[in-house]
């Protein structure tokens, strides 16, 4: 009986243990186990090759009215934009200084080799 107890409480420990690893932490783990249990997991079914993707090849181009599939795929764009965790504002203004001076800091970079090269080649060829 004891054996069982510590056989289970073992096997409990090691799927805590790759629970915690496997499980990120933050706003997104929150959503995601939201969206999970309510049922609405996104999946991608894709055919493997042969007859299956050759079937629904023919069945994409069957779909007949344009204006139904516009519709379905903005909506389909509509539901992805819900899930994406937008920036505030600080983060925003963070995001953007970071990038302004990375590229200011690459276009001087790029400009100085160019400019020794330059010079180089005069000197080199003059």
């Amino acid at each position: 009986m004891s054996d069982e107890r510590d056989n289970r409480h073992g096997a409990h420990a090691e799927d805590d243990d790759t629970s915690a690893v496997a499980r990120p932490s933050g706003k997104r783990s929150a959503r995601r186990s939201r969206n999970a249990d309510s049922g609405s997991v996104a999946t991608i079914d894709r055919p493997t090759s042969g007859k299956a993707a050759k079937t629904d090849r023919a069945e994409r181009k069957k779909t007949g009215n344009p204006f139904k599939r516009l519709i379905k795929f903005l909506r389909e764009v509509v539901a992805e934009l819900r899930k994406v965790i937008w920036p505030n504002r600080k983060q925003m203004v963070t995001y953007t200084s970071v990038v302004l001076v990375f590229v200011i800091f690459m276009v001087a970079f790029i400009s100085g080799l160019d400019l020794a090269f330059i010079k180089g080649v005069n000197w080199l060829f003059g």
